[in-house]
């Protein structure tokens, strides 16, 4: 019996160790979200939470700059967007986008350094555009931002492209036989959280405008037509929240009634407007300047990157944890303008290398 017992040790203890290691180690915290007795507590690792925390860094300010002064419009050549901005306040600006967007390239990522009117450079034609777009979210969009927005360090963080991008997935071929069609199941992506929910989640509510369905709580014939197809792909979007803002379902819902508003947060009409930003960026600020990108910067479809809730957020439940960086670039909350689109899209040739 003594040797059958010490037989069963090893594999018990290996089982042991797969069961562990998919969770987490003490210690964890938990924070109450919303009233007692609901449960809604917010989980935190404070691992994870140190590991943000150095993503999340504002950058050092240097401080406002003085509007006073001759215009930039005025004294440089080929100005189509920060032409009002004073000399001072625009060259400032140009400093700190550079360290903002390239900071390894320096100013002729965007610029001929033989000609800085020159617009031969699809990235300078870019950044135009990625400004009125800031405005744009800046001014029309405070639901979601409030008056903290947003800048270019927002979602670059010092790279060319920001790290939380996504483009539309191919076609799925899918066979007439046994296999059928997935809609778009099994085919773990991070957009669902690696999970086996329908994969389609940034094009479905960050791109077109899916209606979020969830089964209802009654009998189908008294009008839920809400298939669980649609709640898995709703699930999925959930899933893209809770990893994006680094929070779990009691930041935007109370979870003994999660389809109600009345007993939700405030953080769930913020994410409702968060979803309508994201179509308003993708649809009229990111899609529309398709042709100015060479195709290697372009997705597998030949669409555009597009943003996420991750391209701003990147693991925070607030964009560098709520600090506002407009201050000193009040410049960035208007007058928003409609995109500016290329007379003739840039030959590839001339267009630089992006990280």
């Amino acid at each position: 019996m003594k040797q059958f017992r010490k037989f069963l040790i090893l594999p018990a203890l290996l089982v042991s160790v797969l069961v562990l290691s998919g969770c987490e180690r003490p210690p964890i915290e938990a924070v109450q979200h919303g009233y007692r007795g609901t449960a809604m507590d917010l989980i935190y690792n404070p691992r994870i939470l140190a590991e943000q925390a150095a993503k999340n860094t504002v950058p050092v300010s240097y401080g406002a700059v003085p509007a006073e002064g001759p215009k930039a419009g005025a004294v440089y050549k080929n100005v189509k967007v920060l032409n009002n901005l004073s000399v001072a306040q625009f060259g400032s600006f140009m400093v700190s986008m550079t360290s903002w967007v390239a900071p390894e390239q320096g100013c002729t990522y965007c610029h001929n350094p033989a000609n800085f009117a020159d617009d031969s450079l699809y990235t300078k034609q870019v950044a135009r555009n990625m400004i009125l777009m800031t405005q744009r979210v800046n001014t029309q969009w405070q639901d979601h931002v409030a008056q903290t927005g947003v800048t270019c360090y927002t979602c670059h963080r010092g790279n060319n492209i920001p790290q939380n991008v996504w483009f539309k997935d191919p076609v799925e071929k899918v066979g007439n036989g046994m296999l059928g069609n997935k809609n778009g199941q099994n085919t773990p992506v991070d957009g669902s959280g690696y999970s086996s929910l329908p994969k389609n989640t940034y094009a479905a509510y960050l791109l077109n405008n899916k209606e979020i369905e969830v089964i209802g709580d009654t009998a189908l014939p008294t009008g839920n037509k809400s298939s669980i197809n649609a709640t898995e792909s709703t699930y999925g979007l959930m899933m893209h929240f809770s990893r994006s803002l680094g929070v779990n379902c009691t930041y935007c819902h109370n979870t003994r009634a999660i389809a109600s508003w009345e007993q939700s947060p405030p953080q769930r009409a913020k994410a409702w407007y968060a979803i309508r930003m994201a179509q308003d960026i993708n649809n009229n600020y990111m899609a529309p300047i398709t042709g100015l990108f060479p195709p290697h910067r372009l997705g597998p479809t030949g669409d555009v990157a597009k943003a996420n809730c991750a391209t701003c957020h990147q693991g925070a439940y607030k964009p560098l944890y709520g600090v506002s960086m407009l201050q000193d670039y009040p410049f960035l909350t208007g007058p928003a303008k409609p995109v500016l689109k290329p007379k003739d899209p840039v030959p590839p040739a001339k267009s630089v290398a992006m990280k």
